[in-house]
């Protein structure tokens, strides 16, 4: 009586884990929920929970607004310094034009994340988080742009008296 052949398909058969599932390591940025198993195969299917992501978009938002807030504070001492002279409002003008488009970008891309924030969730999305710092990046940019216009206002005041 002769064996029958060997082959890689007739191994040993599979293997079943009855204990808990494994975690994956805390870096990964997510982690297993649980694991079915697949009627007749030694296989299953995994299903994962992902750990929700702060929107970069809401961060640059805020980063625009702090930076729109600088530049219209850095507008308004020109504004002021050069007004005796004659070129603050040519400077301060420059710098109040820089403050209104980091500002009226950080208004845009907060709009932006906090739109992309209330849809993220829903299933087969990542999940968004930083309502709050797309907020405060919204009131940022508002009011670091009406700093820098009042600010060339002031300038234009100033020169002309």
């Amino acid at each position: 009586m002769t064996q029958p052949p060997q082959s890689p398909y007739y191994g040993p058969p599979p293997q079943h884990h009855y204990g808990p599932p494994p975690v994956a390591p805390p870096s990964a940025g997510w982690e297993l929920e649980r694991v079915d198993a697949v009627s007749g195969t030694g296989f299953g299917l995994a299903q994962l929970r992902v750990a929700p992501i702060t929107s970069g978009l809401a961060i640059g938002s805020l980063v625009a607004g702090i930076g729109a807030i600088l530049v219209s504070v850095l507008a308004l001492c020109f504004n002021a310094v050069g007004a005796a002279e004659g070129w603050g409002a040519w400077v301060g003008g420059a710098f109040t034009l820089l403050s209104v488009l980091a500002g009226g970008g950080a208004v845009a891309a907060g709009m932006i994340a906090l739109r992309q924030i209330r849809r993220s969730g829903q299933v087969g999305r990542v999940r968004f988080t930083g309502r709050g710092v797309g907020i405060a990046g919204i009131i940022c940019g508002g009011v670091g742009a009406g700093i820098g216009l009042l600010g060339l206002l002031l300038g234009l005041v100033l020169q002309m008296s």
